[in-house]
């Protein structure tokens, strides 16, 4: 059977793997010694590592203090000491990116900018909500508190050590999910650009479904598992994903044609966000990649009974909605392209236009 994907690439995406798996890392964590030992223990605790490759340095932040530029980040675990806003100032200064944990976000952020060395936003991770405006400080570091902090530190890496993020994930288990989840986001949104701008038909399959047997691959490596060149037919399973969303796209545009260029790339997105969340789910139940291929078939299954209730509905539905549709669909097109190619939203109420004249 041909399969519709490029398997040279995939086995260069685990070389990729391979060499992240290699790859050596530095970094540092600075103690203040007013931060909360319960903190202490938990960072110098989630950042301990038994790979070889990697290189942990603690130190305190008193005047023997002295910044690591050759690190690839560095953590501040942060009590009420004033020094801390300049200490982190000084490792920015070296080229080396740096968070600040602390239970007292609003104290340590209000120091730090007393002191004249105010912390970039987003820099200063709590565990809590960053949104949150009614928390009691210090916070309490209870399990649900520091699952919070985890997750949070996670994505600050992910974010910001972006070239060496996956090293960091297979050697730091905390920050799987947030690493397995960026590649769910980036994937679904690659893959939508795909579904929107189909330049060749049927040529969208092939590149969508590597894809996703490339997220399937990151979000395996994220978790620890390896795989060789057998262990690849497993996760070819995610072809099928591929297939049903483009079987359900073709479908839905069949019932309404005119909003092709929106039902395409929607599909595309959330059949691949499906597909990555459900591959996430089992490896967090602690299974290997050997079942990824059950969790696709499960996600295609389900796939497939949306598919035949939307045939059923849409059959009923579609005459009036399509009578609708036609009318409003040049003006959303218009919208659509405009927005997506980067040209902003089009002068004129168009939609206004559109109704006024359907009546």
């Amino acid at each position: 059977m041909q399969l519709p994907v490029d398997v040279t690439k995939l086995l260069d995406e685990m070389m990729s793997i391979d060499e992240a798996r290699a790859t050596e890392l530095s970094l540092s964590v600075y103690v203040d010694d007013k931060a909360p030992a319960d903190l202490v223990a938990h960072v110098r605790g989630v950042f301990a590592s038994t790979l070889p490759t990697v290189r942990m340095t603690l130190s305190y932040l008193d005047g023997s203090f002295i910044p690591h530029p050759n690190d690839d980040m560095a953590i501040m675990v942060a009590g009420d000491s004033a020094s801390v806003g300049a200490a982190a100032a000084a490792v920015r200064a070296v080229g080396v990116p740096v968070m600040i944990v602390t239970a007292i976000p609003s104290k340590v952020e209000r120091l730090a900018e007393n002191g004249g060395h105010a912390v970039p936003d987003g820099d200063i991770i709590a565990p809590c909500d960053p949104e949150a405006t009614d928390v009691a400080e210090p916070i309490a570091l209870n399990d649900e508190a520091l699952a919070v902090l985890d997750d949070r530190m996670g994505s600050w890496i992910v974010a910001v050590c972006r070239d060496k993020r996956l090293a960091l994930a297979i050697a730091f288990p905390f920050m799987r999910r947030a690493l397995a989840a960026d590649a769910v986001l980036i994937t679904s949104l690659q893959n939508a650009g795909i579904g929107l701008v189909p330049i060749i038909p049927g040529a969208d399959l092939p590149i969508m479904t590597l894809n996703q047997a490339k997220m399937a691959l990151q979000i395996a490596a994220a978790y620890g598992n390896g795989m060789d060149t057998e262990r690849l037919k497993e996760l070819l399973a995610v072809v099928g994903g591929a297939y049903l969303c483009r079987s359900l796209a073709r479908q839905l545009a069949e019932f309404i044609p005119v909003l092709g260029f929106i039902i395409r790339p929607s599909i595309a997105y959330g059949g691949t966000a499906a597909m990555g969340y459900a591959i996430i789910e089992y490896f967090e139940g602690g299974q290997n990649v050997a079942g990824v291929a059950a969790t696709a078939s499960h996600v295609g299954e389900w796939g497939g009974k949306a598919l035949s209730t939307i045939r059923s509905t849409a059959k009923r539905i579609m005459p009036v909605v399509n009578s609708k549709v036609t009318e409003y669909a040049p003006a959303v097109e218009k919208i659509v392209t405009s927005v997506a190619s980067g040209k902003g939203w089009p002068e004129g109420n168009l939609l206004a236009s559109a109704d006024k004249a359907a009546n």
